[in-house]
């Protein structure tokens, strides 16, 4: 029982010692980086589906009525939205930064660790997913448990390939810890998405800003900026261009004007025209409205 409870105790110092590694200093500097989504051809930018294979695909799509919404829920949210939200914030040591990057660790003055990476994705994440939330329910529940999934799958394997992290039981300790950050942080964006300035300014530096005291205010307001113009953009998305993967997020040294309602009414035709078209492959088409 002695020996049981030092190796308990031992067991314990080591994850607390490599949490704080994590979250208070350590650089990520890998011996091993990891691509931005996998090693797989099918998620390289560069991958074409040979045509043959498209073929027998669209003919598949028609013959047994495949619900394409509901497919592409994985390859756009689980792919393209979650490289959109990673590489925001990605960073490794002594290698030069994303102009995005630079926004987060040079102009508000972040800590360049893993834990404020996690910190930075899970913000856009949270982004993504009010958009989602939008849509229909069933696609949309979808949609976020895609995003979310991929979320964690990635960051285990950035535990242990870039940071070290070897030992499974500490690496669950890890994504058990981040998984409560996440639904505390989704929780507290929320309530500022839905309230006042004031309540999001809060929120955001209780999570991203890590409630330090030194805080620079100007800081606070420039991210509740960035934060309501990325979501006023996605609220000006149609549910069909979302889920299709035409959202970007706006860099942060950009201004967002609002619409008129001229230029909504062109973004409607424009869609009227695009959806509408009778050429639509099977693959291309959705139940999703195009209208905002």
């Amino acid at each position: 029982m002695f020996r049981q409870a030092l190796r308990s105790q031992s067991q314990a110092c080591r994850f607390s010692t490599s949490v704080a590694r994590l979250q208070n200093k350590a650089p990520v500097n890998p011996k091993q980086k990891r691509p931005m989504l996998s090693d797989s051809k099918y998620e390289a930018e560069s991958y074409q589906l040979p045509k043959v294979m498209q073929a027998v695909g669209e003919v598949a799509i028609t013959v047994f009525r495949l619900d394409m919404d509901r497919i592409r829920a994985g390859p756009i949210a689980g792919s393209v939205y979650y490289a959109e939200c990673k590489r925001i914030g990605l960073q490794f040591q002594d290698e030069e930064l994303s102009d995005t990057a630079k926004f987060f660790y040079e102009d508000l003055h972040l800590p360049r660790t893993f834990s404020q990476w996690f910190q930075i994705t899970a913000l856009h994440t949270w982004m993504l997913s009010v958009r989602m939330r939008a849509m229909p329910f069933k696609y949309g529940k979808n949609y976020q448990q895609k995003l979310i999934d991929r979320f964690f799958r990635d960051m285990e394997l950035r535990l242990h390939d870039e940071m070290n992290v070897n030992s499974s039981r500490i690496s669950d300790q890890y994504l058990k810890d981040y998984n409560d950050q996440l639904r505390g942080l989704v929780c507290s964006y929320d309530e500022g998405f839905a309230t006042d300035d004031a309540t999001l300014a809060s929120a955001l530096w209780r999570n991203l800003f890590n409630a330090r005291t030194n805080i620079d205010f100007s800081h606070l307001e420039a991210m509740v900026k960035y934060v309501r113009e990325q979501l006023y953009v996605l609220s000006k998305m149609s549910d069909r261009d979302f889920a299709t993967g035409k959202f970007k997020f706006v860099p942060p040294d950009q201004i967002v004007n609002h619409f008129t309602k001229e230029q909504e009414q062109e973004m409607l035709e424009r869609a009227k025209k695009e959806y509408e078209a009778e050429s639509l492959l099977p693959s291309q088409r959705s139940k999703l409205s195009y209208e905002n």
